[in-house]
């Protein structure tokens, strides 16, 4: 049977995801992605030696842009051990019609023990996002 090493003491308590790191050769277009499609802002962000964006969902820079210089990037299901990230949202429908009229990629799912609507999108760096919504609203 596996010890724990932490002998049974909470020693912290995680209480959420705080953001996402996200490198990239294309941060405009990431920029204007996060922000056309999720609807997220670029906002205040320290003044990093290197290029970068935050990108804000109200008052919370949830995910971070960095900029590199190289061969761009791989998507998070070919060789990347971080398949995808979720976020949640309000407004199913309305995110739907928007990616159809934009012409984006998506593909719907449902968990219903959950009651969540997963709809998957992928970024211009190929990186896999899934916005659950309440099946209910």
């Amino acid at each position: 049977m596996p010890v724990n090493r932490f002998e049974r003491k909470q020693l912290m308590q995680i209480k959420k995801l705080d953001h996402v790191n996200v490198r990239t050769t294309q941060l405009d277009q990431m920029v204007d992605w996060y922000t056309t499609v999720l609807g997220m802002q670029s906002g205040n962000r320290p003044d990093f030696p290197f290029p970068g964006a935050w990108m804000y969902a109200g008052d919370s820079p949830v995910v971070h842009l960095v900029g590199i210089n190289g061969e761009p990037a791989v998507g998070a299901e070919a060789k990347l051990k971080l398949e995808h990230f979720a976020l949640s949202a309000t407004g199913c429908k309305r995110f739907i019609e928007q990616l159809e009229a934009a012409g984006e990629r998506y593909k719907r799912g449902e968990l219903k023990d959950f009651n969540i609507v997963q709809i998957n999108v992928w970024d211009p760096d190929g990186n896999h996002i899934h916005i659950d919504f309440p099946a209910d609203e």
